[in-house]
């Protein structure tokens, strides 16, 4: 059961581009603290200099406002618990390191990387679980402080191997954990830096944080972080492990998967507000399925997630909330949304005021999947299409061609698209032409695609005289 004070945080490392997995771990974090009238709190883990991507985080700030996640404490907002970059907060590390060092909770290890990995290989080689086996808690006090004169070292946490310590996780319930099946876990790097567990634990207690919301990858490193807690006798969080986002195969989401970065759905014309729609949706059932963050907010049932381990990413699915979510937009705002994509490859775009180009884009804005097609929904508006007579030979059986043809061409000059539509319209009964043949056709003549949006709407674009001429030059190459 989520705790009625809710204090929730994001707390993302700037070691790469936001992907799926983040995101959705943030607007999980940020819907919990709307429903429940929370705090969500922006934490950067800027603990590893060496492979940080993304100095001061911008991009991450950044996405998170295209995104429309909103964050009430963190970076540029500021907050009573800050500073909200971890490496502004290396002075709170030294004094809690020091605390376990006073009460003999850690203990100095100068096992090297190389012993370490062959110890692990040799333990896995024996088929027992690769654990740490303690070397250097063997030397006494006086020989560790001595050899820390000369030789590098970290600090190791001693684990209770008698205790057995217990979670509450909103997906998996009451989770134990008996710390003997568990390695003494680094809480130092070599260089002096604190590790991530460590600086998440540290800032996680000073920053009030009640619900701990990550991966599910995350939860076999929450016995160390439990044993953190309750070695400082701090009050435990309630826990969240989200399933991990699989692709259609099963497989963990990777580079490899589109969309697993948000820079290419961006760049593909996914919108925003249905990358959150769906990522909330994703592994639960809704009898309404294309909701508002207000409206996620309101109908997501924190203190009943579900159970599984993982969840399939579906791309077709994610672009059917995206036609959803541009089918109802306000056209004008799909027109401007547009422009950045059209603007470059239709130099027209430019001389279009905003009303002639929101009428274009209303006629075209019930075909949209993502904003990126609008460029090959409007290229016959923009240019002349390229007829394949193969491709417009198929449309209607051969024996009907022929009629076809002169049901369009003694149709064509008449001076208005009612009419023309009429006229079709009777003269294929009389012929016996199913409508979708003709009007396949007919439409092919006019965008250079036999798919589209209406002939009437086609027309009203184009303008009639532009109409007429496409039609008698299908006309004439077949």
């Amino acid at each position: 059961m989520v705790k009625k004070s809710v204090r929730v945080r994001f707390a993302p490392a700037p070691t790469g581009m936001m992907h799926l997995g983040n995101i959705r771990t943030a607007l999980m974090n940020f819907l919990l603290a709307q429903q429940k009238k929370g705090t969500f709190v922006l934490r950067v883990e800027d603990t590893d200099p060496e492979r940080n991507f993304d100095s001061g985080a911008v991009k991450i700030m950044e996405d998170l406002a295209w995104l429309g996640i909103a964050y009430q404490e963190g970076p540029e907002v500021g907050g009573k618990y800050g500073p909200y970059f971890q490496s502004e907060r290396s002075e709170k590390y030294k004094e809690v390191l020091q605390t376990l060092i006073d009460k003999q909770l850690v203990y100095r290890c100068f096992c090297s990387s190389e012993e370490l990995d062959k110890k692990r290989q040799r333990q896995i080689a024996l088929k027992k679980p690769p654990r740490y086996d303690r070397t250097c808690l063997k030397l006494s006090q006086d020989e560790s402080a001595q050899k820390a004169e000369t030789a590098p070292f970290i600090w190791r946490m001693k684990l209770d191997h008698t205790k057995t310590l217990v979670i509450d996780d909103l997906s998996h319930g009451h989770v134990k954990f008996e710390l003997k099946n568990f390695s003494d876990f680094p809480i130092t790097r070599q260089n002096g830096t604190v590790t991530f567990m460590f600086a998440n634990f540290v800032d996680d207690v000073a920053m009030k944080i009640s619900c701990t919301i990550r991966g599910e990858d995350h939860l076999s490193n929450t016995a160390g972080q439990a044993a953190l807690y309750d070695a400082l006798k701090e009050p435990l969080p309630t826990f969240w492990h989200l399933p991990i986002l699989c692709n259609i195969d099963g497989k963990k989401l990777s580079k490899r998967d589109f969309g697993f970065s948000l820079r290419d759905l961006k760049s593909s014309g996914f919108l925003p507000e249905a990358i959150i729609n769906y990522l909330a949706i994703i592994g639960t059932s809704f009898k309404q399925e294309i909701m508002s963050v207000k409206e996620l907010a309101k109908e997501l049932d924190f203190d009943h997630p579900p159970t599984t381990g993982q969840i399939k990413y579906d791309v077709e699915k994610l672009r059917w909330v995206n036609h959803k979510w541009l089918c109802h937009m306000a056209t004008e705002k799909v027109t401007q949304l547009c422009r950045p994509y059209l603007e470059p490859v239709y130099k027209q775009v430019k001389d279009l005021s905003d009303t002639e180009f929101a009428e274009i884009i209303g006629h075209i804005q019930k075909e949209l999947v993502t904003l990126q097609d609008s460029v090959q929904l409007l290229a016959f508006y923009f240019g002349e299409p390229v007829y394949e007579m193969d491709i417009a030979r198929t449309l209607l059986p051969t024996e009907k061609l022929e009629i076809a043809k002169t049901i369009l061409s003694d149709c064509a000059d008449l001076n208005d698209a009612d009419s023309l539509l009429t006229c079709v319209k009777t003269e294929m009964k009389k012929a016996a032409i199913k409508p979708k043949e003709i009007f396949g056709l007919l439409r092919y003549a006019l965008m250079g695609s036999p798919n589209g949006p209406g002939i009437k709407e086609l027309i009203a674009m184009l303008g009639m005289e532009v109409a007429q001429k496409r039609i008698k030059k299908l006309l004439d190459n077949l």
